[in-house]
């Protein structure tokens, strides 16, 4: 019975080819299906073997929770820069942007509201 290991919707290229190398790299014999373009089915990577998916869930945890580690050090790592934030850090960096952005936001919630507001 095959085993899914991941989604592959939403996952970017360098994460996939990490695990792919990872995968190949401890013998791990793995087949992956694409996700769809519109959305129905989800990819992913898969193993058949039951003993095969332990292991490989067991790499993919480690592989994921040091990326996690090394992709949280970055992103402190681009706040002592100042080079990412908040909203306020988008509004100084891109005013415009931000600003049209949040007027759009702010339609369409008063759009959503206008027929409960006639009540």
């Amino acid at each position: 019975m095959p085993h899914h290991l991941m989604n592959l919707r939403h996952v970017p290229d360098d994460e996939a080819d990490e695990i792919r190398a990872l995968f190949e790299q401890h013998d791990v014999p793995y087949y992956e299906t694409p996700p769809s373009r519109w959305g129905i089915s989800m990819g992913g990577f898969w193993v058949h073997d039951d003993a095969e998916a332990t292991r490989a869930r067991a790499l993919l945890d480690e592989y994921q929770r040091q990326r996690q580690e090394h992709q949280r050090a970055q992103y402190q790592q681009a706040l002592r820069r100042g080079m990412t934030g908040g909203v306020w850090h988008r509004l100084r960096q891109r005013p415009v942007t931000t600003l049209a952005a949040c007027l759009a936001i702010l339609v369409m919630v008063l759009l959503s509201l206008v027929p409960f507001l006639r009540l």
